[in-house]
């Protein structure tokens, strides 16, 4: 889930991908979404199979496009850890859970699509200039984000968080649980921003604020943890679940808070409506839920698309 927010004690380590020589399967836990995680690993880090070339156009949702509409330029960032975009040997091809759902309404929609890459931070704002024609990235939707973003939301995720498995640490409910601990998370998310608002809840019980360190590189995160930087992780729920299926010594530890995700287009965009049409007829084709057991997220599973809707507020 990525905002763009001011970050507190930003940290820029050169990326570390944890290579398939030092993969270990521990799936920790229980629930489809963690078995359907470590058997994809079983096959290959980075799934491959085709799930949309075969997809043909659908006339009613394609006349819902802008006239004249053949192509759209798609920012997305490289996060390097599946079910988030990565690249493959080749060096060149994007492979991800939300590059499949790019392709896939594209193919619906009968237009093509220009990738680019772009960092958290840089997406999210350049839609408003017309950079790009939409942005995707696991964006939650938030109320604050909806103020100048429009959604079409393709997916449910959220945040969760992760540790070393000889952590004490079982399950947080409740921020103040970290108060003293250092807190890595992603660079320009959601999950700084939560982080960063609440760090007065610990000084506002006399206890000492939790750190929050910032990464603009997933393996960075987890490379911080294993080394011990860290104390936990704060991320994705799929992205943390596919992690402690691939590498050795970290944990799952609970889902914090769920998050409607969307593709994301300026304010007022007349894309929207036939985004929204293609996403319902993938999902009423079947084609919605053969991308989610690829990537292991049956889990998140919608079952209609809408555009912006108001933010699920946590408990």
């Amino acid at each position: 889930m990525h905002t763009p927010t001011h970050a507190r004690n930003r940290l820029v380590t050169p990326f570390v991908l944890i290579t398939a020589a030092t993969l270990l399967l521990t799936a920790c836990g229980s629930g489809s979404d963690e078995a359907a995680v470590a058997a994809a690993g079983r096959a290959d880090r980075i799934p491959t199979t085709d799930v949309v070339s075969a997809l043909k156009k659908d006339e009613k949702a394609a006349k819902l496009l802008p006239s004249g509409t053949t192509h759209l330029t798609i920012a997305t960032n490289v996060s390097g850890q599946p079910p988030g975009t990565s690249i493959l040997d080749d060096g060149k091809t994007l492979a991800g859970q939300d590059i499949d759902f790019a392709n896939a309404v594209a193919k619906v929609l009968g237009i093509g699509l220009r990738t680019e890459q772009a960092s958290f931070e840089a997406i999210l704002p350049a839609l408003g200039s017309g950079k790009y024609d939409l942005g995707v990235g696991n964006f939650g939707v938030t109320d604050e984000r909806r103020r100048t973003i429009d959604f079409v939301t393709y997916i449910n995720d959220g945040q969760g968080f992760a540790t070393r498995k000889d952590s004490k640490l079982t399950k947080v409910t409740d921020l103040k649980q970290l108060c003293g601990l250092n807190v890595a998370t992603g660079a320009g998310t959601t999950f700084e921003a939560t982080l960063e608002e609440n760090t007065h809840l610990c000084t506002d019980a006399g206890k000492k604020a939790y750190k929050v360190q910032t990464y603009n590189e997933q393996g960075a995160i987890w490379s911080s943890l294993q080394q011990g930087r860290s104390d936990i992780v704060m991320s994705t729920i799929n992205g943390l679940r596919y992690a402690v299926a691939h590498q050795q010594g970290v944990k799952f530890l609970n889902e914090f808070h769920r998050l409607d995700v969307g593709f994301a287009f300026k304010k007022g965009s007349t894309l929207t409506p036939a985004f929204q049409a293609a996403v319902n007829e993938l999902i009423a084709d079947g084609t919605y839920a053969r991308i989610l057991k690829k990537w292991g997220t049956t889990g998140s599973a919608i079952t209609k698309s809408e555009i912006s809707p108001p933010e699920v507020k946590a408990p």
